[in-house]
């Protein structure tokens, strides 16, 4: 019932990030059926099954984290960890959609708040476990507490950081519990996000059906100006967050154990699953089809470099110490930003013309 209702309350609320930008927008007129079209295909063929697949992955992760637990051996606690990097990537795969229900009630930041520049999601966990806080081993308390320690940056400490060898050997150990109970606060937000976008009724109906009465999409314009606002942004997210904040060039200051994931080896493949959403959505939604024939090539070439962002993603060693000493692994990470920067360009300048924003607009600035 809560979940229905808060469906419900979503379209009373403000638009959301990317609609607001719309609102600044020039206005962009498209044929309604084929905004429609394109709508539906990234909400039911992307948003939906995204969330979904990452609800069942989270699930499984609580699963492994409760075994552990209750029975612990080395074999257990690498299957939480190797459950953990699952639901990692399946996270990445969706987090690109940094709009609507997820940015309400700090959703996002309850599953991964990051950046953390400053630890403070790692002082906060050392904290929770120096005083073996019993209301942190328990999800619906833990939902109540700083965002820093109750999402995946606190569950990789727990299961990968100093003092996570206990983990196989100590029976229902506070510093299990407390990551049984980190799994399933994230579980219990991806059973929110699911259950939102699946309510027919709710902001799926909101997205898929433009209209003057829609207070989250007055025109079809607005929608589909939000729908690449979702891209411009998951692709500045990856090269901005996710590789500049520790690396920026050869000739710049390196800071390895400032990426996400450096302690599960998991940086790339969270990466890779962010390339892999933006792909994907952009695939799936059939956002081509808005376009002229003589503009479609534009979509071409920014599958083209994603596609293989994706697979030199996949090379890249996970001993982050070294890709950014190597001087060969320093090129894949130069690679990544110069592609992820040409992405940004032919999204926001090359698909936004295309459908006629103004070459002054652009959604990193929100003019």
């Amino acid at each position: 019932m809560r979940t229905i209702l808060a469906a419900g309350l979503i379209l009373l609320l403000p638009a959301v990030t990317s609609a607001q930008e719309a609102d600044t927008a020039p206005a962009v007129t498209l044929p309604d059926a084929a905004v429609t079209k394109v709508m539906t295909a990234a909400v039911d063929g992307f948003i939906r099954p995204g969330y979904d697949a990452f609800r069942q992955s989270a699930e499984k992760m609580t699963a492994a984290m409760k075994t552990l637990c209750e029975a612990p051996s080395p074999a257990r606690h690498d299957a939480a960890r190797a459950a953990f990097r699952d639901t990692a990537v399946s996270w990445a795969y969706i987090e690109v959609v940094r709009v609507g229900p997820v940015i309400e009630q700090n959703r996002f930041e309850r599953i991964l708040f990051y950046p953390d520049r400053k630890s403070t999601g790692l002082k906060q966990v050392q904290a929770v476990l120096s005083k073996s806080d019993e209301t942190a081993a328990d999800p619906a308390t833990l939902a109540t507490k700083s965002v820093a320690t109750q999402g995946f940056g606190a569950l990789e400490y727990l299961l990968f950081g100093t003092g996570s060898e206990t983990l196989s050997s100590e029976k229902n150990g506070f510093r299990c519990r407390y990551g049984a109970a980190v799994a399933g606060n994230i579980a219990n937000v991806a059973r929110e996000l699911s259950g939102i976008w699946d309510a027919p009724d709710g902001i799926q109906k909101a997205w898929e059906q433009p209209g003057p009465d829609n207070p989250v999409f007055r025109t079809g314009g607005e929608a589909v100006t939000a729908l690449l606002g979702i891209l411009v942004h998951g692709a500045e997210a990856v090269r901005d967050q996710r590789i500049e904040t520790f690396y920026k060039g050869a000739d710049k200051a390196k800071f390895p154990k400032q990426a996400l994931f450096w302690r599960s080896e998991s940086t790339w493949p969270s990466v890779k699953g962010n390339l892999e959403g933006l792909s994907a959505l952009l695939e799936t939604s059939g956002m081509v089809e808005l376009l002229q024939e003589k503009d479609r090539p534009v979509v071409t070439e920014i599958q083209s470099t994603l596609k293989s962002m994706i697979e030199l993603s996949g090379t890249i060693t996970p001993d982050l110490e070294k890709a950014v000493s190597d001087e060969a692994e320093r090129g894949k990470l130069d690679t990544l930003l110069a592609d992820g920067k040409n992405v940004i360009t032919r999204l926001n300048d090359g698909y936004g013309g295309a459908i006629g924003l103004s070459s002054g607009f652009s959604f990193a600035d929100g003019d």
